[in-house]
């Protein structure tokens, strides 16, 4: 019984597959030409060939420290009054300071953890209103952090040396033993 119930349906789904497939399709005329186009073809514009010869791309947009600055207060600038609050400087603060309280029981003090942001701000603040301008902002900005030292220097070197030595005392010591 389930066997020709499901069969039914499959056949029923089938027909009403083709039935839209049928209907769907495009009513074209084939041979017929094409319908010309209202106003007739542009001129030719000097598309490229296929060998694209002589063609120059879009130059990549260039990146200046005005722009990087820009898009760094417009990420703090929530209310885009180009001005930027304390709370609007402290806000993404606020998921570095529930990662550090892993635990979730809040014995971190949100004050203790924000006093470098809390300094950075006031002494970016100027004129003391509370309030950063565009110039004021720019004193914000992370320093580049510095690059490591190469630890190849001479004290590596003197340092295998010594390696080295040790080594061969060692072997020597062993053959000594080995020829008493």
């Amino acid at each position: 019984m389930n066997r020709t119930v499901l069969g039914a349906f499959a056949a029923l789904l089938l027909v009403a597959t083709g039935l839209f497939w049928w209907q769907g399709r495009a009513a074209l005329d084939i041979g017929e030409p094409l319908p010309a186009v209202p106003g007739g073809l542009p001129a030719d514009e000097g598309l490229p060939d296929a060998t694209g010869q002589g063609l120059l791309g879009a130059l990549p947009p260039a990146t200046s420290e005005a722009t990087k600055e820009q898009r760094r207060f417009d990420r703090l600038d929530r209310n885009r009054d180009d001005k930027i609050t304390r709370i609007e400087m402290l806000t993404p603060r606020i998921a570095g300071f529930r990662k550090l309280d892993t635990d979730g029981n809040n014995l971190l003090s949100f004050e203790e953890w924000a006093v470098k942001t809390s300094n950075r701000f006031k002494g970016a603040d100027g004129n003391g209103d509370g309030k950063l301008d565009r110039g004021e902002f720019t004193k914000t900005k992370p320093k580049a952090k510095a690059k490591p030292a190469c630890n190849c220097g001479p004290t590596t070197k003197a340092r295998a040396a010594n390696n080295r030595a040790a080594a061969t005392e060692v072997a020597d010591a062993a053959e000594e033993d080995g020829e008493e």
